[in-house]
């Protein structure tokens, strides 16, 4: 798949974005389950952190791709403690990825409806949101946990369209999954785009068959 994503998105009608990762720096969701959550785990366990590390990635490579990995009412209950809370005790952790506010800025202003389009769950939407207070610079902002189907699924797809009614022929969809971007281009989205740098802590990530960029300021 090849085409210019500068010119694609001119040519689109709509732009939805992911946010962890794409306009927000995966570096803070990355710390909280990485460290956070494994180490409240291992002294809620009597365990080393490393044992907890083991088992949790186990687990989380099992439930990856189900809306229920991205539900922290799930993970909460699963693990004995509040996931939620550990997010906010970092919360000064959360950032945009570079250029990414001004690129919302400037999409903003043009013709283009942009849609925030999320796996992240409600409550986690919140927190960033209150944070940042990026939900000005959206035309619509959708959780997969309203639709019951993660964007792995097709069946969020078809629950997306229903609510707003998008041409696919005239969407770009930005993301830094590449099992979510393949799904949105089974459902026919003309115009999957990845960032292959979703995480400032981390390296930069191969595009795969996809359009990558390193960020969204890209794109202009």
């Amino acid at each position: 798949m090849t085409f210019d994503p500068k010119t694609a998105l001119g040519e689109c009608e709509t732009l939805m974005l992911d946010m962890d990762g794409t306009i927000l720096d995966l570096a803070f969701d990355n710390y909280v389950w990485k460290e956070l959550v494994v180490g409240r785990y291992a002294e809620h366990n009597g365990l080393e952190c490393s044992a907890a590390r083991d088992w949790l990635f186990s687990k989380f490579s099992s439930m990856q791709g189900d809306i229920e990995w991205y539900c922290l009412d799930r993970w909460s209950d699963r693990l004995g403690f509040d996931v939620l809370e550990l997010h906010r005790q970092a919360h000064h952790r959360i950032g945009y990825l570079p250029q990414a506010k001004a690129f919302l800025e400037a999409v903003h202003k043009t013709a283009i409806r942009v849609l925030l389009v999320t796996n992240s769950h409600p409550d986690t939407l919140q927190l960033k949101n209150d944070t940042l207070e990026f939900s000005a610079y959206f035309d619509g902002i959708h959780s997969s946990h309203v639709f019951g189907h993660a964007k792995e699924r097709q069946e969020f797809w078809r629950a997306l369209q229903d609510e707003e009614a998008f041409d696919p022929a005239k969407t770009m969809f930005v993301d830094d999954t590449h099992t979510v971007l393949q799904s949105a281009a089974e459902y026919g989205i003309k115009y999957p785009v990845t960032v292959t740098r979703p995480d400032t802590s981390g390296p930069m990530r191969e595009n795969g068959t996809f359009v990558g960029v390193e960020g969204v300021g890209d794109l202009l």
